[in-house]
């Protein structure tokens, strides 16, 4: 696998993979203020070929982090702003007519591109958000009958403002469950505010380095489909996602997409830490942004005050994980 900057060939291996992790996650430091765990599940979800939605108010670093992280990753980066008056040719690309060959032509959308931003993704109308559902799932588009491949890696990074309602169109579950997780875009702690005011105060033009290629990415893709995982870790995988459709409390449990995830979600973990096999641990991590947006709690329970982090703890507690 050809390395960026270098005219060399080298193929890589779950080492490799955790060293580019590595120095992905050391790279974006230089310009992002804490914010470590929500890059270190975009690479998950990047490695094992998901799709990632960040939930946080305006202000948190959400587009500013997908668009360094397309940048370091050699990948090319679009945004698109979702509106109400967004339409599905807006995004997948419509046919031009060229008056000098007297043809129609295809003009791409901005969702061929390796890592697409979808900017508060629940203000576009169901019918522009399902205009998302073939990309995200077949990594393809159709367009009057003809399809159009994706290019690779593909990952679409969603992003939807928790708070403000007024105008927006909630996400059908089909779309939602395709969405590999649902990650909470916090607050800044003090002192990473302080640090943000400070590299505010005294601005000094830093800009990351491109360290990979979108054909490396595809080869770590490749190397993580192959990591091992026993019998034993299926079976705990299987186990948790049908615990949650017989909790008392929980209305509508996780599908088998679920498990889906969660299995190659730890394949992911696996090869970043260096491993070429996953172990319980691997599940665990990815458990809550996996669960949280899959599961409807019963509104009776919610009036209880029972929550989705709550139900899941207490499914890691009761089923047995595997030795």
């Amino acid at each position: 696998m050809k390395l960026v900057g270098e005219g060399k060939v080298e193929e890589l291996d779950v080492y490799g993979v955790k060293d580019l992790s590595e120095r992905v996650i050391k790279e974006l430091k230089k310009v992002v203020v804490g914010k470590v765990d929500i890059i270190r599940h975009l690479l998950i979800g990047l490695y094992s070929n998901g799709h990632i939605l960040l939930e946080g108010v305006p202000g948190v670093a959400k587009t500013f982090i997908a668009n360094n992280f397309a940048k370091t990753l050699g990948c090319t980066f679009k945004r698109i702003q979702f509106t109400p008056d967004l339409l599905p040719s807006d995004i997948i690309g419509t046919h031009i007519f060229d008056q000098k060959e007297g043809v129609f032509k295809f003009r791409k959308g901005p969702i061929f591109a390796n890592i697409i931003l979808a900017d508060e993704i629940n203000r576009a109308p169901p019918k522009t958000q399902s205009a998302l559902l073939e990309s995200m799932q077949e990594r393809q588009v159709t367009v009057e009958g003809a399809t159009f491949k994706l290019p690779e890696p593909f990952l679409v990074v969603a992003t939807q403002n928790p708070i403000e309602f007024e105008g927006t169109y909630p996400l059908p579950e089909a779309q939602v469950d395709r969405f590999y997780f649902k990650l909470d875009v916090n607050y800044p702690t003090l002192e990473e505010e302080i640090e943000v005011i400070r590299r505010k105060s005294n601005p000094v033009d830093i800009e990351v380095e491109t360290i990979s290629s979108p054909e490396e990415i595809v080869h770590v893709q490749k190397i993580v489909r192959n990591v091992y995982t026993s019998e034993e870790i299926m079976q705990y995988i299987a186990e948790i996602v049908n615990k949650t459709r017989t909790d008392p409390n929980i209305l509508l449990g996780a599908s088998p997409r679920a498990s889906i995830v969660l299995l190659n979600g730890a394949k992911a973990i696996a090869a970043m830490n260096g491993r070429d096999y996953v172990i319980p641990d691997d599940v665990k991590q990815i458990l809550y942004p996996t669960l949280n947006h899959r599961l409807i709690i019963k509104p009776e329970a919610e009036l209880e005050g029972v929550t989705v982090e709550e139900i899941i703890k207490k499914i890691i507690e009761e089923v047995p994980a595997p030795s």
